[in-house]
């Protein structure tokens, strides 16, 4: 705009002169000099002006890319995921293409539209993975030695609540922080009033589980600060990553379980200058997942010898590994935190009125999905310890006590969630982390 009036201004400059050179009478000195100056202020002015309206469009163009731009993730996090993703389209796990006799499924027509109808439930996941993901990548930066595990449980869960925007039993925690420590495989977290601290030399499982409507993200990692305990984490990060891998529509349970254990014991870890053999816990195993239910009926085991049962089309599986320095081999121990309602308990009559209240506090707020001591604190429950036995002892309430290798040993542990589509695997709560 600029440039175009200064040409101008030239070019009135040279008609003068060619006026001038053709014998027309000149102006007056003065009154020339009146006359452009007047003309050289009303140009400023027009300058000016379209100047001042270049700014004013400039400004509403900005505007108007601030209102377009999407919202970005505050930290720490509190702007519920949902709002991030306008479209309610959500970001989409990482894609595995199926292997040998199911290669054909990529490009089946008939199995992309059974996928187009399954729409609805793999954006329900796929929310709650990326909860998932933003919610580890945020306690994975707090983290540190000296931090006290209960106020890292609740940092972790409050985080939950804001990015899924909690809303009773459509949508929350799927069961509660497992933060295990060392020997302790799994299934702790800690109860009220627990003064346990966080220290540099241990070897802490997070293991947390979001959902929408019951469409279950299980997925752990494992914390240490020492670097000495990095090849115990990495033979279970690589076993899971292989269970992953062989996990497909009609593979067999017992195969994934014998290329796990063959990854994981291909690991030794020096601890304090003692080397161990990394073993895969016999006992522990992974789990198909359903709707409201974190343990769907099949195992995936992680040692050769287990189940000859098939993986299914549709199936959830939570695909988890455990390695170890000890016995490779749980048992219950120390006091109770987990517990969950019998996913088949039908109705069962309950003598003692405070056992009914807890019930109905129990289905009212978590149904079948697992919960933990300190959410009933939370919930205003009191003096509720013998109520929850009486229930456990009726079998309407499963308790899950901490799950304990012997004492002075090390393990590690990692999962994801992942989906046997039709025409694809995908693992749901894959990230940049793990």
């Amino acid at each position: 705009m600029a440039t175009e009036i200064m040409n101008n201004e030239v070019g009135v400059e040279k008609n003068e002169e060619s006026e001038a050179s053709n014998g027309i009478e000149k102006l007056e000195i003065s009154n020339g000099t009146d006359e452009v100056s007047e003309n050289s202020s009303s140009m400023q002015k027009d300058e000016d002006g379209v100047t001042a309206e270049v700014a004013k469009k400039k400004k509403k163009k900005n505007k108007s890319k601030k209102k377009k731009e999407p919202l970005k993730q505050t930290d720490p996090p509190s702007i519920p995921v949902v709002e991030l993703f306008p479209s309610r389209e959500f970001p989409e796990g990482e894609i595995q293409q199926y292997k040998d006799d199911n290669l054909w499924r990529t490009t089946s027509e008939e199995k992309r539209d059974l996928e187009r109808f399954e729409k609805p439930k793999y954006n329900a996941v796929r929310q709650a993975a990326e909860v998932h993901r933003q919610v580890r990548k945020y306690i994975r930066s707090i983290l540190k030695p000296g931090m006290l595990m209960t106020d890292l449980c609740e940092t972790l869960e409050n985080t939950v609540r804001k990015l899924i925007s909690e809303n009773g039993l459509q949508a929350g925690i799927a069961f509660p922080t497992g933060c295990s420590l060392n020997w302790v495989a799994a299934h702790w977290t800690p109860n009220s009033g627990d003064k346990t601290v966080l220290e540099y030399d241990d070897v802490m499982k997070l293991d947390f589980g979001t959902h929408i409507d019951g469409n279950i993200v299980d997925c752990a990692f494992t914390v240490a600060f020492n670097p000495m305990y990095d090849p115990l984490l990495e033979a279970s990060r690589e076993a899971t990553n292989t269970g992953i891998k062989e996990a497909g529509i009609d593979v067999r349970l017992c195969d994934i379980g014998a290329a796990i254990q063959e990854v994981m014991e291909s690991y030794e870890v020096e601890i304090n200058g003692k080397v161990f053999q990394v073993k895969s816990i016999r006992n522990l195993n992974g789990h198909s997942i359903g709707p409201y239910q974190i343990h769907a009926g099949k195992s995936v085991p992680i040692v050769k010898g287990g189940e000859q049962t098939k993986m299914e089309e549709g199936e959830f599986y939570a695909i988890e590994t455990f390695a170890s320095t000890g016995k490779g081999y749980v048992r219950e121990d120390l006091e109770c935190s987990h517990y969950m309602k019998n996913f088949d308990a039908g109705h069962i009559p309950l003598r003692l009125p405070r056992a009914k209240q807890l019930l109905a506090t129990i289905n009212k707020n978590f149904s079948t999905l697992a919960f933990c001591r300190r959410y009933l604190d939370r919930l205003g429950e009191t003096k509720y310890l013998m109520a929850l036995k009486n229930l456990c002892d009726v079998g309407i309430v499963q308790p899950y006590p901490p799950l304990c290798d012997i004492k002075g040993s090390y393990v590690s542990q990692f999962e994801h969630t992942i989906l046997l589509r039709p025409t694809c695997k995908e693992v749901i709560s894959r990230g940049d982390d793990y």
